[in-house]
């Protein structure tokens, strides 16, 4: 209880500190700052960039199955690297975009 009150106490004071400084509210949606770069890195992820960081998942599961250690996340963890590469982004993008 005692640990609660410094936390409600340092809350109200930087919340204090932030209104006297005039410190606005942080909106996303309006704000096109970074638009450039999450375009270039959103088509790199569903491009060619998804497409070497699938192949070079693969090449480790085929390095761990030749080392005679056979596991299922050897095969399991390529083949969804490959899904989210493929289908995550966009996925995540969509769900960002509608929820702000």
């Amino acid at each position: 209880m005692k640990n609660a009150g410094k936390s409600l106490a340092l809350g109200a004071a930087v919340g204090a500190v932030a209104l006297a400084m005039g410190v606005d509210a942080a909106m996303a949606g309006a704000d096109t700052t970074f638009d450039t770069a999450l375009t270039q890195f959103t088509s790199f992820l569903e491009g060619s960039g998804g497409k070497v960081i699938t192949v070079l998942s693969f090449a480790t599961g085929v390095v761990a199955l030749a080392s005679g250690k056979f596991s299922l996340s050897q095969v399991a963890v390529p083949v969804g690297v490959g899904v989210a590469a493929g289908t995550g982004v966009p996925i995540v993008t969509s769900t960002v975009t509608a929820t702000i």
